[in-house]
């Protein structure tokens, strides 16, 4: 996992502030990251998550440099199911990047974690978040009609799911 993911670091807080200024990463965040304290704040979050084994995030290397966030969160173990949920700057789109950390988060929530049934979901109008998706074994599932609601306008959104036994 080193090469390619690793935990958010406090040094991580300037990179975090830049994404979360991006045109609509604020919807990435829980809460408003729009200072160096509440990124670093983001970051101490990530790490309570992790000891409480609620959450589990990880910074997305190029090169050794964060370039995007992946997590499995919602980590339910009377079930053995996690959330899973991505993003990478935009100059890091289209290197393969989020496809291969959403696999390797994972193998990681598999192995690690012993969770059975991975889940996310992405708007419909976004295909290079499906594209992701299935890249990483994730297996569509069906719609939620206007599940999200953004700025006043609601969005459909496709589930997918990736089980433990499924072949990638």
């Amino acid at each position: 996992m080193d090469d390619l993911l690793r935990p958010w670091q406090a040094c991580d807080a300037p990179i975090i502030l830049a994404a979360a200024a991006e045109p609509g990463m604020d919807r990435q965040f829980t809460a408003p990251v729009d200072s160096l304290a509440a990124a670093e704040e983001w970051i101490a979050l990530c790490t309570a998550r992790q000891v409480q084994g609620a959450a589990y995030a990880f910074a997305v290397l190029d090169d050794g440099v964060p370039v995007g966030n992946v997590t499995v969160s919602n980590v339910e173990l009377r079930h053995l199911t996690g959330w899973v949920s991505y993003w990478v700057l935009p100059e890091a789109r289209g290197k393969g990047l989020a496809t291969k950390a959403c696999r390797e988060v994972s193998e990681f929530a598999f192995a690690e974690l012993g969770l059975f049934r991975l889940e996310l979901a992405h708007r419909l109008d976004n295909p290079a978040s499906c594209r992701v998706a299935v890249g990483a074994g994730f297996r569509a599932e069906g719609v939620e009609r206007a599940k999200l609601l953004y700025d006043g306008v609601r969005y459909d959104t496709e589930t997918h799911a990736r089980l433990a036994t499924d072949q990638v």
